[in-house]
């Protein structure tokens, strides 16, 4: 299993997150965002329908009647409701749980960075993790710094 540490340093995740989610239901799988907090899923909710106009996002947030069905799931917690095998947790908490998907991705700024990399440190001895750790360069372009 994949974790990509994403610190957010230069773009916010309003910008970064809609493009990785992109990647993600392009290649036909699907995509779990966890937050704790109600008021950033409501407007990860509202972002992920007007995130460009040329694009489409499907997705929905948990507790509706076909969760099962939504490619993207924007859900207060870890649970495999719709299948995904990718997780994004992007309130910049670490969960493990999210070490029952394929790939996890942790978004934290520089707010959640000691949390960040405590999380780091206990998932080095993990047997089948893989972690890395992205960082934005001056340019604003994504860099594996480990």
């Amino acid at each position: 299993m994949q974790v990509d540490f994403y610190h957010l340093t230069r773009m916010p995740l309003e910008r970064v997150l809609p493009r990785i989610a992109q990647k993600v239901t392009e290649t036909g799988a699907r995509l779990l965002i966890v937050s704790a907090a109600d008021d950033q899923r409501v407007a990860l909710d509202r972002l992920l329908w007007q995130f460009a106009p040329d694009s489409f996002l499907p997705h929905g947030l948990a507790g509706g009647a076909h969760d099962d069905r939504q490619p993207i799931l924007i859900a207060g917690e870890v649970a495999q409701s719709n299948g995904a095998r990718h997780v994004a947790l992007v309130d910049g908490e670490w969960r493990d749980a999210a070490l029952g998907f394929e790939r996890a991705f942790h978004f934290f700024d520089e707010e959640a960075i000691g949390p960040a990399r405590a999380a780091w440190k206990a998932l080095a001895g993990r047997e089948g993790v893989e972690r890395r750790y992205w960082k934005q360069n001056d340019a604003g372009k994504w860099e594996q710094a480990a």
